[in-house]
């Protein structure tokens, strides 16, 4: 014989929860997701967080696709091609964000078939040197944890496999290098593969299963807690003034109460619409935030992983309903996620050897661009020449015969680079 109890409700704006007892040993729990979004409220130290990285990401970028030339150098419609993945502003021409750097990149102008001068940059020696370090740390001193990065990433997935342009969406997040396909993978064929996907595009998929890796942050942090009960807290914490209802509050104190389901396990048997399927998927997102390098990522990359990490749809409201574990930063017109226990303030609490490469990048930017509007690079633009009878046709003045002198053209090269401000 058995019967059915109400359990006490809590705020249904919340969650609501029963239980079915089918005898005095055995009970099911059965707690059922509504549609909730809790209020956002504005950190301002995770906004500077955001909003101070928001151009460094095409820095690293650019500087990434300079150093894999020979000569380090490459002409602005070269450059152009690659806008997509910078991740700029529409407004703003990739020329004169480049040259508000003058000390990354160096501006030089190279004549065309037809003689007529072409903006060409390279890094400077000062920039190469950084790269050079970045490049060290990716290929010797982390290459491993890279690696494991991308690895753990593929295991998110339920084929482990994911598009090579959905990687390339989380390259810088995850610490890849520029053209990672031609560097790290080939040279490990027992690991990954390249597979043509039905779309016609191309997946990398990964072959071996690594049960050592196969461990969350979480699990990792407090695997002696998970061996007491299987039930594991996420880190919560608030901004300041966000003023959490009790009844809320409740709730959230049993969530964290649930089993932790490890986003590398098989979660097929969990109800889509309970609040431990939430809790894995949060679990889910919690992982792929400790996987970048600077805990934060922009929300449309999560977004194209709903079908590869098999999760329902609007997944990502589970940013709003735990607002105590990811902050949604609006910088920038953008979504971006950002993991809160990784920052203290603005800062990184646990560093990894790119952040600091990173920093070491941003502090650049902005001494270059205070030193470019003290005017301190005005002077240093140059033009090169392919020969000697280039150089003196430039040499005449444009009048009957069709040239200008050397004065007049060196303003008009400076001219845009004045007035470059947006």
């Amino acid at each position: 014989m058995f019967f059915v109890r109400r359990w006490r409700r809590f705020d249904p704006s919340v969650s609501c929860c029963s239980y079915l007892y089918l005898s005095t040993d055995f009970r099911i729990q059965k707690r059922y997701l509504v549609n909730v979004k809790l209020k956002w409220v504005k950190d301002r130290f995770l906004d500077n967080a955001v909003s101070s990285s928001l151009l460094l990401k095409a820095t690293c970028t650019l500087v990434s696709i300079l150093g894999t030339r020979p000569d380090c150098c490459l002409p602005i419609h070269i450059l152009n091609k690659y806008r997509g993945q910078l991740g700029l502003p529409y407004d703003l021409k990739l020329a004169t964000f480049i040259r508000r750097y003058p000390n990354i990149f160096q501006e030089l102008y190279v004549p065309d078939s037809q003689g007529t001068p072409v903006p060409w940059y390279k890094l400077t020696p000062e920039a190469l040197n950084v790269y050079n370090q970045e490049m060290h740390l990716i290929y010797e001193e982390c290459h491993v944890d890279i690696l494991h990065r991308l690895q753990k990433l593929l295991m998110l997935t339920k084929e482990r496999l994911l598009p090579l342009q959905t990687i390339a969406q989380l390259r810088w997040d995850l610490g890849l290098p520029y053209g990672y396909e031609n560097t790290l993978v080939v040279k490990i064929p027992e690991s990954f593969e390249f597979i043509k996907l039905p779309d016609e595009r191309v997946g990398l998929k990964l072959l071996v299963w690594n049960d050592n890796i196969a461990v969350s942050h979480l699990e990792h942090r407090n695997f002696k807690q998970k061996e007491k009960n299987g039930a594991l807290s996420f880190p919560v914490s608030f901004t300041r003034g966000f003023g959490l209802k009790r009844k809320c509050m409740e709730w959230l104190h049993e969530w964290q109460k649930l089993p932790y389901t490890s986003p590398y396990d098989n979660a097929s048997q969990l109800d889509p619409r309970t609040d431990a399927s939430e809790k894995r998927i949060v679990g889910v997102f919690h992982e792929l935030l400790h996987l970048t390098i600077n805990k934060k990522t922009e929300r449309k990359n999560v977004s194209n992983l709903r079908a590869p990490l098999a999760m329902p749809q609007k997944f990502t409201k589970v940013f709003e309903r735990h607002p105590g574990i990811f902050y949604i930063s609006q910088k920038g017109g953008l979504q971006t996620v950002v993991l809160r226990e990784a920052y203290d303030r603005d800062r990184l609490v646990e560093k990894h050897p790119l952040a600091n490469i990173r920093e070491t990048y941003a502090s650049m930017m902005k001494e270059g661009l205070l030193d470019r509007s003290r005017g301190l690079y005005k002077n240093e633009r140059r033009v090169i020449l392919e020969d000697e009878s280039a150089k003196s046709s430039f040499g005449r003045r444009r009048n009957g015969d069709g040239f200008e002198s050397d004065s007049e053209m060196d303003c008009n090269l400076l001219s845009d680079y004045e007035s470059d401000e947006g």
